[in-house]
C-alpha cells in the first residue's frame, strides 16, 4: 500500500430522501470528476459513505455536499489516506444505509439516544455510576482489537445480529443508564433507537462521532486499542494497546489479513511470524491446499472483509 496522499472522508446523514436513485446518478457523477473511490450507500433514510482521494477532491467533494439542500451540516470524519484504499467506487441504494434488518419506517433515529459530546462522554466514563453499562453495537471482529474499558461485547458476526442480541440480553439493561458505541456514530443512532423502544433502561446513550470523534480528543482515554474500519487500512491506532491476540499461535497482535485460500478468505489476526511460515494463510490446512493449487489464491495484499 503506497504512502497516504490525500483524505478519507467517513460520514452520514439520516435525511429524507424521496429519490435515492437520483441521487445515485448525481453521486457517481461529482466522485468520478473528483477521482474519489469508495463506497456509499443510499436509501430513502440518508446516506452513509467512505470515500478516499486527493486532498483537494475531498474538500471539494465536502463543499458539494454541504452547498445540496439534503446533505448540509453534516460531520465528515477526516482521516490521512487516498483512492489507493478502496479498490473502486461503488454506490448502491438499500433498504437501509446500515443493516439492521429493521423497517426503517418502524425504527427511526428519532426515537435514538441522547447524543453525547466526546467531552461528555469521557466525563461520564470519568465519573462512572456503578449500574453504567457500555455496550459495543460492532461486530465481534471489530473489538478484538479495540473497546472500552468494561465494555459489554456482543458475540456477533453482522450488525443485523444486534437485535436479537438485545432480545436476548434485556435484564442486562434493566433501570440502568446504557452507553452504546460504535466506529463513526451511524449504527448507534437506529441501535440506540432498538433499545429505547424496549423501554427498559433508565437512559440509553450514544457517542457523537462514535469511537473515531472520541479517540481523536481523548487518544489515551477509556477507549483502548485500534478501531477497525471498513476499507484496506482496516484499522486506525487509537493508542499503543494491543488488545488481539493470533488466530493461530495466540501471542498478542492486532493486524488483521485475509486467508490466501480464496474460498476459505477467513478475516484473521495473524504475528509476522506465522503469516511467513503459513504464507498469508489461516492455517496448515489452507497453505496446503494452496501449495497443491487445489484451491484459487487469493493476494495477500487485499484485506478487505
Amino acid at each position: 500500500m503506497e504512502q497516504a496522499t490525500g483524505n478519507i472522508l467517513l460520514y452520514y446523514k439520516y435525511v429524507d430522501i424521496e429519490s435515492p436513485g437520483a441521487i445515485m446518478k448525481w453521486q457517481r457523477s461529482l466522485c468520478e470528476e473528483l477521482k474519489l473511490t469508495g463506497r456509499i450507500i443510499l436509501a430513502h433514510e440518508g446516506i452513509n459513505g467512505t470515500v478516499g482521494g486527493s486532498i483537494e477532491s475531498a474538500q471539494a467533494y465536502v463543499k458539494a455536499m454541504n452547498e445540496h439542500p439534503l446533505f448540509g451540516g453534516i460531520d465528515f470524519k477526516i482521516s490521512p489516506g487516498s483512492s489507493e484504499y478502496f479498490p473502486r467506487l461503488r454506490i448502491v441504494v438499500k433498504e437501509e444505509i446500515c443493516a439492521l434488518g429493521v423497517n426503517p419506517e418502524k425504527l427511526t433515529v428519532a426515537d435514538g439516544g441522547v447524543h453525547l459530546t466526546p467531552e461528555q462522554t469521557h466525563e461520564l466514563l470519568s465519573n462512572q455510576p456503578d449500574d453504567l453499562v457500555i455496550l459495543d453495537t460492532r461486530n465481534n471482529y471489530e473489538s478484538d482489537i479495540g473497546k472500552f474499558d468494561d465494555a459489554i461485547i456482543p458475540d456477533i458476526k453482522n450488525f443485523r445480529d444486534f437485535p436479537q442480541y438485545v432480545e436476548d440480553n434485556l435484564e442486562t439493561y434493566k433501570d440502568k443508564p446504557v452507553l452504546m458505541y460504535c466506529t463513526g456514530g451511524v449504527r448507534c443512532e437506529r441501535a440506540t433507537a432498538y433499545l429505547k423502544q424496549k423501554g427498559i433502561a433508565k437512559e440509553v446513550y450514544q457517542i457523537e462521532g462514535g469511537i473515531q470523534r472520541y479517540g481523536e480528543k481523548y487518544p489515551d482515554g477509556f477507549f483502548r486499542g485500534k478501531n477497525y474500519v471498513f476499507d484496506s487500512r482496516i484499522s486506525v491506532k487509537v493508542n499503543d494497546d494491543v488488545l488481539g491476540s493470533c488466530y493461530i499461535c495466540e501471542k498478542p497482535n492486532d493486524d488483521y489479513y485475509n486467508c490466501v485460500n480464496a474460498l476459505c478468505n477467513r478475516h484473521f489476526i495473524g504475528c509476522k511470524d506465522c503469516i511467513v511460515k503459513y504464507n498469508n494463510a489461516c492455517s496448515s490446512q489452507c497453505l496446503t491446499l494452496v501449495e497443491k493449487k487445489e484451491v484459487k489464491e487469493r493476494s495477500p495484499f487485499v484485506k478487505l472483509p
